[in-house]
């Protein structure tokens, strides 16, 4: 059965030596589920050089710059159900959970885009720690159904596969030791954060989530004193430095 070879794999991840050693044993495994594409993000400050946010990955040759170039970051449904995800999740489900949003255009565009470069539906796996999101492992390319002992077993393999690449770069125990941060978000405060961190107003997020502007001023002021930020602006930079946003 598949599932033997996640078992595998979780075996061999403390068994590996390099981190060319551990994308090979990962790489075996999306083969056998017939996934053609991963990536394994850490997800850093926004100063941080962007190049070295992909711990290890292989995504269609000129993907990610089609990605940057159309901005597609700004509205991509798997990026924001990140933000407020605490369990994994498919593609599909994202693009359907942001069906009605006023980017749902732009989000066509983006999925044909996708498309062409024969990314259609795959899985992200979030990585969560005491500040927050710590990054992300992606998997996708064509449509694979996972049962749900599989995607319980890929997560558990998405986490000690970011850990372990981590640790051989050694930078494990710096992330392990970062100040912690208290500040707990509901699922509601995570989406006007998110959306305040893409610089919409407070008119915007309303017709985004569809609640009056009196209401996200409500939401931004419980967010702005829950981090002891001065205004917005503090508010945006706090969420990026805890990591609550990308």
């Amino acid at each position: 059965m598949k599932i033997h070879s996640i078992l595998q794999l979780l075996i061999l991840i403390n068994e590996t030596k390099t981190p060319a050693e551990l994308t090979r044993e990962l790489e075996a495994l999306l083969s056998i589920y017939d996934f053609d594409f991963y990536g394994i993000w850490l997800n850093q400050k926004p100063n941080s050089d962007q190049a070295n946010l992909m711990l290890a990955g292989h995504w269609p040759e000129g993907w990610r710059k089609t990605y940057a170039t159309k901005k597609y970051g700004l509205i991509d449904p798997m990026r924001r159900m990140l933000m407020v995800a605490q369990r994994p999740f498919r593609w599909c489900d994202a693009v359907e959970a942001f069906r009605d949003d006023p980017y749902h255009k732009r989000t066509a565009r983006m999925l044909q885009d996708a498309a062409r470069y024969r990314i259609i539906d795959g899985y992200t796996f979030p990585i969560h720690g005491r500040t927050g999101l710590l990054g992300q492992v992606a998997i996708g390319g064509q449509p694979v159904d996972l049962s749900p002992a599989e995607l319980s077993l890929f997560d558990t393999a998405a986490r000690r596969l970011f850990w372990r690449l981590l640790e051989m770069q050694g930078a494990a125990s710096d992330l392990e030791r970062s100040g912690g941060h208290d500040t707990e978000l509901t699922k509601r405060q995570m989406e006007v954060l998110s959306l305040l961190a893409d610089g919409m107003t407070s008119n915007e997020i309303a017709r985004e989530l569809q609640i009056s502007s009196h209401t996200v001023d409500w939401y931004i002021n419980v967010i702005q004193e829950k981090f002891n930020a001065k205004n917005r602006q503090h508010v945006i930079a706090m969420a990026f430095r805890l990591g609550l946003v990308s």
